[in-house]
């Protein structure tokens, strides 16, 4: 089990933002890199494995309410750095997800082999 903590995907990649499409492109490699990095320093390797859970919980960085729904479709870019990391296609992963009472502006992952 591998236990990850991503940055908080920024508002560029809500699906209720209106973004010029290069500026949204130029949104979805930055955070998909910065996941990827971060999960590179926190000793993330490939591993060999045909399925995987994901279980997401969302820390939010202030009080304010939000979709769990939109902040999944905002980490897609950086799910996909965490699978360029991790070397399983994305295909084969289940996810759960849940809202976190505290604040924090970040996402814990919690990585488990099926």
């Amino acid at each position: 089990m591998l236990n990850i903590t991503l940055p908080w995907p920024p508002k560029e990649l809500s699906p209720n933002a209106r973004l010029h499409w290069s500026k949204l492109a130029k949104a979805k490699k930055s955070y998909r890199h910065v996941c990827a990095v971060q999960a590179k320093v926190q000793g993330v390797q490939r591993i060999q494995a045909d399925k995987l859970h994901l279980s997401l919980t969302f820390y939010p960085p202030t009080r304010r309410a939000f979709d769990l729904d939109n902040a999944l479709a905002r980490m897609k870019s950086g799910l996909d750095g965490l699978a360029d990391v991790l070397g399983v296609d994305d295909r084969h992963w289940s996810l759960s997800i849940a809202r976190a009472d505290e604040i924090g502006g970040m996402v814990k992952v919690e990585v488990r082999r099926v």
